[in-house]
């Protein structure tokens, strides 16, 4: 006999923000419906959201027509008008694209056009004069600005989606509680006809839907619920390091360098953070632990999933010169400090100092292919987001909404069944 306390309509597995905003999407659209986010550490935001850069990205590097450039700049605008509302801190700084090189101008001009394609306000190209008169530092031939990039701290945008998740009016009978329980990893599911049960390390829970978006683990939570996707989930650190306090006025926003498009990274950049700090980074190095923010961490059953998977030696071969050069940065700081020197010239080792890292999950598919664009799955009753990387985080509000839409005409379905 199952506790009517652990009933619940839908389970979410996963406490970052693009879990905690399908949740506050669905919340807001059903207020009948009750919705618990599971997370298994003691905080939410504790992996991929909170090691965030914090950067609102603007929609202008992805392909026109793919997921990410409509959800990215539908998302940045409703994330800004978010943070206007509850009076999160928050910047539109705008960024530069820097080309210091005459090679980097093919791929100026497509991330250009892409701009103009995905509707990008107020992109344009610039010359080597005003990027001196933008960032005075900074070096470069030709460049792009984009005002309409900013800055934001993302933790504090997930903790009032939880906030709103479970303080919402529930005087009318109508209206159902919701709950964040944090320290509950999701073990396993056992399906049954009309219900899953759910199994954690605290115990069972009864659930009607399941939505995974639980990124460093999603393909792992996908198997759980029956379903095999063609990807696997292979991590990435990104290690940061901070301009010091004397060398912090060497930039004064966002100083992006032209990305390499056979790579799903950006490349290290310049961050003005909201806290005024100046990050560089990140660098992009395979990880011997989905969650391992140390360059020595190491699990063996993680290492094992990367190197056992086709896909992972296939990526490796295609990418050799890249992979060794990242490595090579990791634990060198002259050679990360020359890959930042490219972008502003004047920097000495002394001018910056280790700072955090972050994994990313990148989904990477059996031809070795990084998968490119999100990646959501639909299950019988349940939705796996199965590669949410950047700008997944600026994307998060119109990820939620589209996942509430899925959740809706499952739910409408089963009413109509009835």
């Amino acid at each position: 006999m199952v506790d009517n306390n652990e009933i619940f309509d839908i389970v979410i597995v996963g406490g970052g923000i693009v879990g905690l905003a399908s949740a506050y999407k669905i919340a807001s659209s059903h207020p009948d419906l009750r919705i618990a986010v599971m997370e298994k550490e003691k905080t939410l935001c504790y992996h991929q959201t909170g090691h965030n850069s914090g950067v609102i990205h603007s929609g202008l590097y992805y392909k026109p027509g793919s997921a990410k450039a409509m959800n990215c700049t539908k998302g940045r605008k409703e994330l800004v008008s978010f943070a206007k509302k509850y009076e999160i801190p928050h910047k539109i700084c705008g960024k530069i694209i820097v080309a210091t090189a005459n090679k980097e101008l093919t791929h100026l001009e497509r991330i250009y056009n892409n701009g103009l394609e995905n509707q990008v306000e107020g992109i344009e190209k610039i010359t080597s004069e005003k990027i001196k008169e933008l960032e005075p530092f900074c070096d470069g031939i030709a460049g792009l600005w984009v005002p309409c990039t900013g800055i934001i701290d993302f933790v504090q945008v997930a903790e009032k989606l939880a906030e709103l998740i479970v303080t919402r009016d529930t005087s009318h009978e109508s209206r159902a509680s919701s709950q964040i329980l944090l320290e509950h990893e999701v073990t396993g599911f056992d399906k049954h006809d009309f219900y899953t049960e759910v199994r954690t390390n605290k115990g069972n829970f009864t659930t009607k839907y399941i939505i995974n978006c639980a990124g460093l683990q999603s393909d792992r939570i996908a198997k759980a619920d029956g379903i095999w996707p063609d990807v696997r989930i292979i991590p990435f650190r990104g290690d940061f390091y901070e301009l010091t306090e004397n060398a912090k006025e060497k930039v004064n926003n966002l100083i992006y360098p032209v990305p390499d498009p056979k790579f799903p990274f950006l490349g290290v950049h310049f961050t003005r953070m909201i806290n005024d700090t100046v990050e560089c980074g990140p660098n992009a190095v395979f990880s011997f632990k989905r969650e391992g923010y140390n360059k020595t961490d190491f699990d063996f059953t993680d290492l094992w999933e990367s190197l056992s998977y086709m896909g992972t030696w296939t990526m490796f071969m295609k990418n050799l010169r890249f992979g060794i050069a990242e490595y090579s940065r990791a634990f060198s700081k002259k050679l990360f400090l020359h890959s930042l020197q490219r972008l502003v010239p004047s920097l000495t080792e002394h001018d910056i100092k280790p700072s955090r890292a972050g994994v990313r999950a990148q989904a990477v598919a059996k031809n070795g292919k990084p998968v490119d664009d999100f990646k959501i799955e639909k299950g019988k009753n349940s939705i796996h987001v199965l590669n949410a990387p950047s700008p997944a985080a600026t994307a998060s509000l119109a990820i939620g909404e589209y996942i509430n839409e899925v959740a809706t005409q499952y739910f409408k379905l089963k009413k109509e069944e009835k």
